[in-house]
């Protein structure tokens, strides 16, 4: 299933992870290893020019063929070359243990963006299925009173700077001065949002940006992705099925259109990604310092730290561009076209969601999205200048 560009078919990551694995580690790395089939180098490569041609991501819903069974058989081919390989201290150069690291890595993203892609197949079928019995969604509880954390106005350090893995987006350690602000102690609600959509918030375009204007028009946009007005009741759709809509979750699906036309209307705006990471790193130092925090990633718990919210339920678009750090270098070859090229035309998120791995979860992790998309577990902060 494909229904739309932006949702690969479930057996596609599948492949796709496995074929990372064998076109960068394997194919260069072990002698006289023989690809298992040379037609999956055009079926499952991504976006990387380097490699050589690829079917069209609109077209991934045409593969009928090769079927999940036969990916797992490649699967497993390639994880028993990799075993091979790892048994071969010799050859585990720091370049190749880096490229495995990435590899895992890189998996796990495609571990959370299949769970995207499930629930948008499975919530735009008609009888909206459960995906699972279990929930794994942001648990709901009373809505905390809103308040609003202080920053000073200072110079602030940006970037990652440990010895850890990272993405190549999040190097570049600088200095950024930030005006004194406000950030939102937790994110805008079901709840709150209603009233956004109940007001009139999506027929006033005084809120919207122009493109977004255009937008909602073009797709006639009356709430977020996965809302149901069913018998004068708001339903959504979550990965358990369909459910009355809970106004003390943290609203969900929404563009970076949606959030800053709300943050408009609340007469505040979004944190640029400086300030929302300042903000975590000011505010939020036990979760920094305590890996229990972001345990147990599914199912997983509300990562909060007293009145405090800043990892892991969902997804928070910032004001800010997806543009590179200053010094920021993309490596050779395939490996470079990983985050530079998409610099253009997007827009940063922060924070991780309920599906993020939770090697994910740190203050400086870059996410980045068109702003019209709605299909990733995203949701807002507010903020606002002292």
């Amino acid at each position: 299933m494909q229904p739309v560009v932006d949702v690969s078919p479930p057996k596609w990551h599948l492949g796709h992870t496995t074929w990372f694995f064998e076109t960068f580690i394997l194919t260069p790395n072990k002698s006289g290893y023989c690809v298992f089939d040379p037609s999956y180098g055009y079926v499952f490569n991504s976006y990387y020019e380097t490699v050589g041609n690829r079917v069209l991501r609109t077209d991934r819903g045409n593969l009928t063929r090769p079927g999940v069974e036969e990916i797992a058989t490649y699967r497993k081919y390639v994880d028993e070359h990799i075993l091979e390989l790892l048994d071969q201290p010799l050859l585990l150069t720091p370049e190749l243990v880096h490229l495995l690291e990435l590899g895992l890595q890189h998996e796990q993203q495609h571990q959370e963006l299949l769970l995207y892609d499930i629930k948008y197949i499975l919530g735009h079928n008609p009888l909206f299925p459960a995906y699972l019995t279990e929930s794994i969604e942001p648990v709901g509880s009373a809505v905390q009173k809103l308040d609003f954390l202080e920053v000073s106005a200072n110079n602030y350090q940006i970037g990652y700077n440990a010895n850890e893995f990272h993405f190549d987006n999040e190097e570049g350690v600088h200095q950024v001065y930030l005006h004194d602000f406000e950030i939102g102690n937790r994110l805008v609600s079901n709840g709150e949002y209603l009233e956004f959509v109940e007001s009139g918030g999506y027929q006033s375009f005084q809120y919207w940006l122009s493109e977004g204007w255009a937008w909602v028009n073009e797709h006639n946009k009356k709430s977020p992705l996965y809302w149901h007005k069913i018998d004068g009741k708001w339903n959504y759709y979550t990965l358990n099925g369909l459910k009355e809509l809970q106004l003390d979750k943290p609203v969900a699906h929404v563009s970076f259109f949606e959030a800053d036309a709300y943050a408009k209307w609340k007469g505040m705006r979004l944190p640029t990604e400086f300030e929302w990471e300042t903000a975590c790193k000011t505010h939020q130092p036990k979760i920094l310092e305590q890996s229990n925090f972001v345990e147990n990633r599914l199912p997983g718990p509300t990562y909060a730290d007293g009145n405090l919210q800043f990892y892991g339920d969902l997804w928070e678009w910032t004001n800010s561009a997806y543009l590179p750090y200053p010094y920021y270098k993309a490596s050779p070859g395939a490996i470079g076209e990983y985050n530079g090229k998409f610099m253009i035309n997007q827009m940063v998120l922060r924070g991780g969601s309920y599906a993020t791995p939770r090697d994910h979860i740190r203050p400086t992790y870059r996410n980045f999205f068109h702003p019209h998309l709605q299909w990733h577990f995203a949701g807002l902060r507010l903020a606002r200048y002292k």
